[in-house]
């Protein structure tokens, strides 16, 4: 297998931003459909993770009449490293926002929507109200659109799954974005354990899961590999996998960037090892055609 990126890089350390590869260049975003997507997103005040996470591949899904929406308000709880989102303290919640959401994913005509969040540790119970009202107001406008949610990971409140887990989307996410040993660094103040056993309570309700992990901040193949193994041990059955790409200078530094050919590696890796649907490449991303991962 190709060289594994060096586990010694400390990923809070300052250098200089390394100029991207070839392979990590992406076109300006334009095209009618692109445009029309822009408008509507204005026009309802609504928030997406494609803008606030610079998300390489916006232009690829807005130009396809998609995008991923994020509810609970554009500011985070939680300052993760990666994250370019937004940290304070959020606004009130904004309890017309579930019927603007869905208003536009009927005004966009969107077969598959995938709903995120920030996170909202200020509240009891962690924005799942929100999300539940959101998940109903999307089926009671457009009935036939299927979803998707990338949601938190609510403190290890499990009490507070449950709205998730009653309104039931087709596909829920939850992301472990790094590996064990890097996670304190990586995502502060989430947990690993936490994040599998979010995993195992979706599964064991009967939910179809999803997770992802972001490389190029100082793991290695066979720590990926073990994540894998980590994420196979609660069924989790939908893997992303992605190249890390620093938002801005105060953000954490890319350690390397991976060769796509340690993606396709990967890709059959995790095939063998029972993942139903496993997105590979440098710029994938946890929504990266979602739509084709139902089942």
């Amino acid at each position: 297998m190709t060289t594994p990126t060096t586990p010694s890089n400390d990923p809070k350390s300052a250098g200089i931003r390394t100029p991207k590869p070839k392979w990590l260049r992406v076109k300006l975003p334009t095209g009618k459909e692109y445009k029309e997507v822009r408008e509507i997103v204005s026009e309802h005040k609504l928030h997406t993770i494609c803008e606030s996470g610079h998300c390489p591949n916006m232009g690829e899904c807005w130009g396809a009449g998609t995008a991923t929406f994020m509810i609970l308000g554009n500011i985070c709880t939680r300052s993760c490293g990666f994250c370019n989102v937004a940290t304070g303290k959020p606004l009130e919640v904004d309890v017309f926002e579930p019927g603007r959401v869905a208003k536009s994913v009927k005004l966009m005509g969107i077969k598959h929507a995938v709903i995120t969040s920030v996170d909202r540790d200020d509240l009891a119970d962690g924005g799942s109200e929100i999300w539940a009202q959101t998940v109903r107001a999307i089926r009671q406008q457009s009935p036939g659109t299927t979803l998707e949610t990338l949601i938190p990971d609510f403190a290890g409140k499990w009490e507070n799954l449950m709205p998730i887990i009653q309104v039931a989307p087709e596909i829920v996410s939850h992301n472990l974005e790094t590996v064990r040993r890097m996670t304190k660094a990586v995502r502060i103040q989430a947990k690993y354990d936490r994040s599998l056993e979010v995993l195992r309570r979706l599964r064991k309700a009967g939910i179809k899961t999803k997770s992802g992990i972001m490389m190029g901040l100082g793991e290695t193949v066979e720590e990926v590999i073990e994540a894998m193994d980590d994420l196979r041990s609660v069924d989790c059955q939908i893997l992303t996998l992605g190249q890390y790409l620093q938002p801005s200078p105060k953000h954490l530094p890319v350690a390397e960037f991976i060769h796509p050919d340690v993606f396709t590696e990967l890709k059959t890796i995790g095939l063998e090892k029972g993942f139903r649907f496993v997105e590979s490449g440098p710029l994938v991303r946890s929504s990266y055609h979602a739509e084709k991962h139902l089942f």
